[in-house]
Protein backbone atom coordinates (compact mmCIF):
# COMPACT_ATOMS: atom_id res chain seq x y z
CA UNK A 1 0.00 0.00 0.00
CA UNK A 2 0.68 3.55 -0.08
CA UNK A 3 2.27 3.24 3.21
CA UNK A 4 5.51 1.52 2.26
CA UNK A 5 8.55 3.75 2.39
CA UNK A 6 10.19 3.06 -0.76
CA UNK A 7 14.05 3.97 -0.26
CA UNK A 8 16.42 2.60 -2.93
CA UNK A 9 19.26 2.95 -0.45
CA UNK A 10 17.15 0.93 1.90
CA UNK A 11 15.76 -1.85 1.19
CA UNK A 12 13.71 -4.32 3.21
CA UNK A 13 15.74 -7.32 3.74
CA UNK A 14 15.37 -11.43 5.12
CA UNK A 15 16.88 -13.73 7.77
CA UNK A 16 16.45 -16.86 8.30
CA UNK A 17 17.03 -18.81 12.23
CA UNK A 18 17.82 -22.22 12.43
CA UNK A 19 14.41 -23.02 13.70
CA UNK A 20 13.39 -22.65 9.99
CA UNK A 21 11.62 -19.03 10.44
CA UNK A 22 11.75 -16.21 8.00
CA UNK A 23 12.13 -12.59 9.76
CA UNK A 24 11.58 -9.41 7.47
CA UNK A 25 12.14 -5.76 8.36
CA UNK A 26 10.86 -2.63 6.63
CA UNK A 27 9.96 0.93 6.78
CA UNK A 28 6.21 2.41 6.88
CA UNK A 29 4.42 5.33 7.73
CA UNK A 30 2.42 5.39 10.19
CA UNK A 31 0.75 8.80 10.81
CA UNK A 32 3.15 11.31 10.60
CA UNK A 33 6.12 9.04 11.71
CA UNK A 34 7.76 6.20 10.02
CA UNK A 35 8.15 2.88 11.68
CA UNK A 36 10.89 0.39 11.47
CA UNK A 37 8.99 -2.73 11.44
CA UNK A 38 10.42 -6.28 12.36
CA UNK A 39 7.76 -9.59 11.05
CA UNK A 40 8.17 -13.08 11.66
CA UNK A 41 6.74 -16.79 9.54
CA UNK A 42 7.12 -20.23 10.48
CA UNK A 43 5.78 -21.33 7.49
CA UNK A 44 8.36 -20.29 4.26
CA UNK A 45 7.17 -17.03 4.34
CA UNK A 46 2.93 -17.83 3.42
CA UNK A 47 1.76 -15.97 6.63
CA UNK A 48 3.85 -13.55 8.42
CA UNK A 49 3.31 -12.53 12.37
CA UNK A 50 1.76 -8.93 13.26
CA UNK A 51 4.66 -6.54 12.75
CA UNK A 52 6.33 -5.16 15.54
CA UNK A 53 7.48 -1.54 15.35
CA UNK A 54 11.10 -1.37 16.08
CA UNK A 55 11.61 2.44 16.24
CA UNK A 56 9.94 5.20 14.91
CA UNK A 57 10.83 8.95 13.95
CA UNK A 58 9.06 11.82 12.52
CA UNK A 59 10.61 13.16 8.99
CA UNK A 60 13.23 14.17 8.11
CA UNK A 61 14.82 12.49 10.67
CA UNK A 62 16.41 9.55 9.62
CA UNK A 63 15.62 6.00 10.90
CA UNK A 64 16.11 2.51 9.28
CA UNK A 65 19.08 1.44 7.30
CA UNK A 66 18.60 -1.64 9.10
CA UNK A 67 20.54 -5.14 8.97
CA UNK A 68 19.36 -8.57 10.37
CA UNK A 69 21.35 -11.29 11.46
CA UNK A 70 20.32 -14.74 12.93
CA UNK A 71 21.52 -14.59 16.85
CA UNK A 72 21.00 -18.32 18.24
CA UNK A 73 18.15 -21.05 16.89
CA UNK A 74 15.37 -19.07 17.14
CA UNK A 75 16.33 -15.31 17.40
CA UNK A 76 17.72 -12.57 15.70
CA UNK A 77 19.38 -9.90 16.05
CA UNK A 78 19.02 -6.33 14.13
CA UNK A 79 21.32 -3.03 13.79
CA UNK A 80 19.97 -0.03 12.56
CA UNK A 81 20.59 4.02 12.42
CA UNK A 82 18.35 6.57 14.01
CA UNK A 83 18.60 9.81 13.84
CA UNK A 84 16.38 10.64 16.98
CA UNK A 85 19.02 11.36 19.24
CA UNK A 86 20.09 14.58 16.82
CA UNK A 87 16.55 15.99 17.78
CA UNK A 88 17.20 16.06 21.13
CA UNK A 89 20.94 17.53 20.77
CA UNK A 90 19.33 20.22 18.31
CA UNK A 91 16.68 20.93 21.44
CA UNK A 92 19.58 20.99 23.97
CA UNK A 93 22.59 21.41 22.60
CA UNK A 94 24.91 21.70 25.43
CA UNK A 95 23.44 18.34 26.62
CA UNK A 96 23.78 15.81 23.53
CA UNK A 97 25.96 15.74 20.35
CA UNK A 98 23.43 16.24 17.12
CA UNK A 99 24.38 13.12 15.29
CA UNK A 100 23.03 9.71 13.91
CA UNK A 101 23.10 6.86 16.40
CA UNK A 102 23.87 3.26 15.51
CA UNK A 103 21.56 1.35 17.88
CA UNK A 104 21.04 -2.61 18.02
CA UNK A 105 18.54 -5.00 19.99
CA UNK A 106 18.09 -8.66 19.88
CA UNK A 107 14.41 -9.81 19.24
CA UNK A 108 13.00 -13.72 20.55
CA UNK A 109 11.05 -15.98 18.74
CA UNK A 110 7.95 -14.21 19.85
CA UNK A 111 9.18 -10.69 18.93
CA UNK A 112 10.21 -9.72 22.35
CA UNK A 113 13.30 -7.30 21.98
CA UNK A 114 15.87 -7.32 24.37
CA UNK A 115 17.42 -3.78 25.76
CA UNK A 116 18.44 -1.36 22.62
CA UNK A 117 22.14 -0.56 22.83
CA UNK A 118 23.50 2.53 21.43
CA UNK A 119 26.79 1.03 19.86
CA UNK A 120 27.86 3.89 18.46
CA UNK A 121 26.83 7.97 18.88
CA UNK A 122 28.02 9.33 15.94
CA UNK A 123 28.11 7.45 12.46
CA UNK A 124 27.60 8.30 9.00
CA UNK A 125 23.67 9.38 8.45
CA UNK A 126 22.60 6.66 5.96
CA UNK A 127 25.46 4.53 5.26
CA UNK A 128 24.18 0.92 5.24
CA UNK A 129 25.59 -1.35 8.27
CA UNK A 130 26.68 -4.75 7.16
CA UNK A 131 26.63 -7.78 9.42
CA UNK A 132 28.47 -11.51 9.24
CA UNK A 133 28.29 -14.07 11.52
CA UNK A 134 31.64 -16.30 12.14
CA UNK A 135 32.60 -19.27 14.32
CA UNK A 136 32.99 -17.32 17.50
CA UNK A 137 30.79 -14.18 17.43
CA UNK A 138 28.38 -11.73 14.48
CA UNK A 139 30.79 -8.89 13.40
CA UNK A 140 29.43 -5.63 12.10
CA UNK A 141 30.79 -3.39 10.35
CA UNK A 142 29.65 0.57 9.12
CA UNK A 143 30.72 3.73 8.30
CA UNK A 144 31.79 6.08 11.50
CA UNK A 145 32.06 9.81 11.49
CA UNK A 146 34.06 11.48 13.73
CA UNK A 147 33.86 15.36 14.83
CA UNK A 148 36.42 16.03 12.03
CA UNK A 149 33.89 14.36 9.48
CA UNK A 150 36.61 11.52 8.70
CA UNK A 151 34.52 8.48 7.47
CA UNK A 152 36.22 5.26 7.51
CA UNK A 153 35.08 2.22 8.24
CA UNK A 154 34.86 0.57 11.65
CA UNK A 155 34.13 -3.39 13.15
CA UNK A 156 33.08 -4.22 16.18
CA UNK A 157 32.25 -7.78 17.92
CA UNK A 158 29.03 -8.80 19.17
CA UNK A 159 29.75 -11.57 22.54
CA UNK A 160 25.91 -11.96 23.16
CA UNK A 161 26.22 -9.14 26.01
CA UNK A 162 28.50 -6.65 24.73
CA UNK A 163 29.92 -4.70 21.40
CA UNK A 164 33.91 -4.50 21.17
CA UNK A 165 35.01 -1.22 21.17
CA UNK A 166 35.10 0.09 17.28
CA UNK A 167 37.79 -0.18 15.90
CA UNK A 168 39.12 0.74 12.31
CA UNK A 169 38.95 -1.80 9.15
CA UNK A 170 41.31 0.25 7.63
CA UNK A 171 42.73 4.12 8.07
CA UNK A 172 41.47 5.69 4.85
CA UNK A 173 41.41 9.29 6.59
CA UNK A 174 38.41 10.05 3.78
CA UNK A 175 36.94 13.24 4.84
CA UNK A 176 33.53 14.25 3.44
CA UNK A 177 31.59 16.35 4.92
CA UNK A 178 28.11 14.82 3.92
CA UNK A 179 26.51 11.15 4.30
CA UNK A 180 27.97 9.38 1.02
CA UNK A 181 25.12 7.05 0.78
CA UNK A 182 27.14 4.07 0.50
CA UNK A 183 27.96 1.59 2.99
CA UNK A 184 30.34 -1.56 3.21
CA UNK A 185 29.97 -4.81 2.72
CA UNK A 186 31.14 -8.19 5.01
CA UNK A 187 31.22 -11.71 4.89
CA UNK A 188 32.54 -14.96 6.78
CA UNK A 189 33.43 -18.34 6.28
CA UNK A 190 34.31 -20.25 9.42
CA UNK A 191 36.53 -17.26 10.97
CA UNK A 192 37.90 -15.95 7.70
CA UNK A 193 36.40 -12.54 7.16
CA UNK A 194 36.41 -9.85 4.15
CA UNK A 195 35.00 -6.50 3.97
CA UNK A 196 34.58 -4.25 0.69
CA UNK A 197 33.98 -0.72 0.95
CA UNK A 198 33.75 2.56 -1.34
CA UNK A 199 35.75 5.74 -0.07
CA UNK A 200 37.44 8.63 -1.98
CA UNK A 201 40.03 9.06 0.40
CA UNK A 202 42.64 11.48 -1.54
CA UNK A 203 39.87 12.81 -4.05
CA UNK A 204 39.75 9.49 -6.05
CA UNK A 205 37.17 7.00 -5.64
CA UNK A 206 38.13 3.34 -4.95
CA UNK A 207 36.61 0.30 -4.27
CA UNK A 208 38.75 -1.77 -1.10
CA UNK A 209 38.66 -4.98 -0.12
CA UNK A 210 40.51 -6.26 3.43
CA UNK A 211 40.77 -9.67 4.56
CA UNK A 212 40.73 -11.07 8.20
CA UNK A 213 41.41 -14.33 9.56
CA UNK A 214 40.86 -14.20 13.03
CA UNK A 215 37.13 -13.26 12.87
CA UNK A 216 37.30 -9.93 12.45
CA UNK A 217 39.81 -9.07 15.42
CA UNK A 218 42.63 -7.41 13.02
CA UNK A 219 42.66 -6.73 8.94
CA UNK A 220 45.36 -6.80 6.71
CA UNK A 221 45.87 -3.72 4.48
CA UNK A 222 43.09 -3.75 1.72
CA UNK A 223 43.27 -4.50 -1.57
CA UNK A 224 42.53 -1.67 -4.43
CA UNK A 225 39.55 -3.52 -6.22
CA UNK A 226 39.30 -0.71 -8.58
CA UNK A 227 39.27 2.97 -8.88
CA UNK A 228 38.89 6.27 -10.49
CA UNK A 229 35.93 8.93 -11.13
CA UNK A 230 33.59 6.04 -12.43
CA UNK A 231 33.89 4.26 -9.86
CA UNK A 232 29.89 3.64 -7.92
CA UNK A 233 31.00 1.34 -5.12
CA UNK A 234 27.50 0.07 -3.27
CA UNK A 235 29.06 -3.31 -2.98
CA UNK A 236 28.62 -6.67 -1.79
CA UNK A 237 30.57 -9.65 -1.07
CA UNK A 238 30.47 -13.49 -0.56
CA UNK A 239 33.21 -15.77 0.70
CA UNK A 240 33.55 -19.77 0.71
CA UNK A 241 36.14 -22.00 1.07
CA UNK A 242 37.92 -21.16 -2.34
CA UNK A 243 37.60 -17.47 -3.17
CA UNK A 244 36.38 -14.16 -2.25
CA UNK A 245 33.85 -12.55 -4.77
CA UNK A 246 32.82 -8.72 -4.80
CA UNK A 247 30.65 -6.77 -7.07
CA UNK A 248 30.31 -3.27 -7.61
CA UNK A 249 28.99 -0.24 -9.65
CA UNK A 250 30.48 1.92 -12.13
CA UNK A 251 28.83 4.88 -14.18
CA UNK A 252 30.93 6.59 -16.89
CA UNK A 253 29.81 9.11 -19.79
CA UNK A 254 27.90 6.36 -21.57
CA UNK A 255 26.26 4.18 -18.97
CA UNK A 256 26.39 2.40 -15.57
CA UNK A 257 27.77 -1.32 -15.55
CA UNK A 258 27.71 -4.01 -12.87
CA UNK A 259 31.16 -5.45 -12.31
CA UNK A 260 32.26 -8.83 -10.25
CA UNK A 261 35.41 -10.02 -9.77
CA UNK A 262 37.08 -12.79 -7.80
CA UNK A 263 40.21 -13.21 -5.83
CA UNK A 264 42.16 -15.85 -3.91
CA UNK A 265 40.98 -16.17 -0.40
CA UNK A 266 44.36 -14.23 1.00
CA UNK A 267 43.44 -11.49 -1.84
CA UNK A 268 46.67 -12.05 -3.45
CA UNK A 269 45.33 -12.95 -6.80
CA UNK A 270 42.62 -11.90 -8.58
CA UNK A 271 40.78 -15.28 -10.23
CA UNK A 272 38.90 -13.08 -13.00
CA UNK A 273 36.43 -10.02 -13.81
CA UNK A 274 33.57 -9.61 -15.41
CA UNK A 275 30.92 -6.84 -16.23
CA UNK A 276 27.71 -8.71 -15.61
CA UNK A 277 25.44 -6.01 -17.19
CA UNK A 278 25.00 -3.06 -18.61
CA UNK A 279 22.47 -0.70 -16.71
CA UNK A 280 19.79 1.48 -18.61
CA UNK A 281 19.58 3.91 -14.94
CA UNK A 282 21.51 6.16 -13.97
CA UNK A 283 22.13 7.66 -10.20
CA UNK A 284 21.21 6.24 -7.40
CA UNK A 285 17.58 5.02 -8.90
CA UNK A 286 19.73 1.40 -9.23
CA UNK A 287 19.94 1.04 -5.99
CA UNK A 288 22.54 -1.75 -4.59
CA UNK A 289 22.91 -5.07 -5.84
CA UNK A 290 22.69 -8.24 -4.07
CA UNK A 291 24.76 -11.19 -3.65
CA UNK A 292 24.84 -14.88 -2.60
CA UNK A 293 27.03 -17.56 -3.29
CA UNK A 294 26.20 -21.36 -2.57
CA UNK A 295 28.15 -24.44 -3.84
CA UNK A 296 30.83 -22.46 -6.20
CA UNK A 297 27.75 -19.90 -7.76
CA UNK A 298 27.05 -16.75 -7.66
CA UNK A 299 23.16 -15.44 -7.45
CA UNK A 300 23.05 -11.54 -8.46
CA UNK A 301 20.33 -9.01 -8.46
CA UNK A 302 20.10 -5.57 -9.21
CA UNK A 303 17.57 -2.86 -9.77
CA UNK A 304 17.47 -1.15 -13.27
CA UNK A 305 15.34 1.48 -15.48
CA UNK A 306 13.83 0.94 -18.84
CA UNK A 307 11.31 3.05 -20.85
CA UNK A 308 10.07 4.32 -17.00
CA UNK A 309 9.73 1.24 -15.26
CA UNK A 310 11.53 -0.14 -12.92
CA UNK A 311 13.04 -3.57 -13.23
CA UNK A 312 15.00 -6.41 -11.21
CA UNK A 313 17.46 -8.23 -12.41
CA UNK A 314 19.14 -11.61 -12.12
CA UNK A 315 22.23 -14.09 -12.95
CA UNK A 316 23.68 -16.62 -11.98
CA UNK A 317 27.83 -17.34 -12.50
CA UNK A 318 29.72 -20.02 -12.00
CA UNK A 319 33.66 -19.98 -12.59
Amino acid sequence: GDSLVVNESDPPQLAATRDGALWVHWSQKVGADVALQLSRSVDGGFNWSAPLQVASATPPVELGFATLWPQSRDSVGMVWLDGNAAVVARAAPAQAIAATTLRTAVFSANLQPGAVTAIDTRVCDCCHPAVAVTTRKPLLVYRDRTADEIRDIVATQFDGVHWSAPRPVHVDGWKMSGCPVNGPAVAANADEVVVAWYTSAGGEPSVQLARSSDAGDTFAPPVAIDHGNAVLGRVAVALDARQAWVLWLREDARAQSLWLARYTTDLSRQLGRIQVAALQGRGRITGFPQMVVQSGTAYVAWTDIDGGSTLLHGATITP
